[in-house]
């Protein structure tokens, strides 16, 4: 057995296991390096996932864009949870997440945040349902779990002015992102390129941690590799090895 095939069956089996079995969807970002690392070759629907960018108004900004571009390419409505509303609708538009789309919930607290999103997740055919808090417990993430199983509908907890040095409590998410602004390509003239981050995905179940440069969300929402990191020896590898 090819050894790609070795680690799809243990990956499965993994899931099964723990109750994440591919009975949903996944979301994939059409990029082999990033894919191959998540269980399903995407973002799994039907399961929480945690994103954090920093401190920095500048990594805020880049995460933020970062979820949206992964919403813009599902069907349907988005709620938006948050303590109160200070979401920049153009910029979801930027990344292909039109401002119709996104249904903003006013909570006034992070524990108000989860239980608007634990209700909105019993609601099926929705795109997405993200949720803005500084801090959760495990219990919390247990029961978003356990709610978007049951619909089938991708959970977000979005981890405002996250420090990168700060200790994460446990969680029942399926995969824990962070992202970061990284300097974009130098054109050479008095110009702005294409906007770059570091994306780290610092937990996936049954995975290891990976990291990636990548160049920020187009209209439709997709990123991209650096044309200059695709053709590097260690990408070929990587290529190789998914192979």
């Amino acid at each position: 057995m090819r050894e790609s095939a070795v680690l799809d069956d243990l990956r499965a089996r993994i899931a099964q296991i723990e109750g994440t079995d591919g009975r949903h969807d996944a979301i994939p970002f059409g990029i082999e390096s990033i894919d191959c690392r998540l269980p399903g070759g995407g973002i799994a629907t039907g399961a929480l996932h945690e994103i954090a960018g920093s401190t920095d108004l500048a990594d805020e900004a880049s995460a933020t864009v970062f979820l949206a571009g992964i919403l813009a390419r599902v069907e349907g409505p988005v709620f938006w949870c948050l303590r109160w509303r200070d979401l920049f609708a153009p910029a979801l538009h930027l990344a292909g997440l039109h401002p119709d789309r996104v249904i903003h919930v006013e909570a006034g607290s992070d524990t108000n945040v989860l239980l608007a999103m634990e209700e909105c997740l019993r609601q099926p055919g929705l795109a997405g349902v993200v949720g803005e808090v500084a801090k959760y417990s495990t219990t919390a993430s247990k029961r978003l779990q356990l709610a978007a199983e049951g619909s089938g509908v991708a959970a977000f907890v979005f981890r405002r002015a996250s420090r990168v040095e700060q200790a994460v409590e446990g969680t029942a998410a399926v995969t824990r992102w962070r992202v970061t602004a990284h300097p974009s390509e130098d054109l050479g003239i008095p110009s702005l390129g294409r906007p770059r981050w570091r994306v780290e995905l610092e937990r996936v179940r049954g995975g290891n941690p990976h990291s990636w440069i990548v160049e920020g969300c187009d209209a439709t929402g997709r990123i991209a590799l650096p044309a200059a990191l695709v053709d590097r020896p260690a990408a070929q590898e990587e290529r190789q090895f998914a192979a």
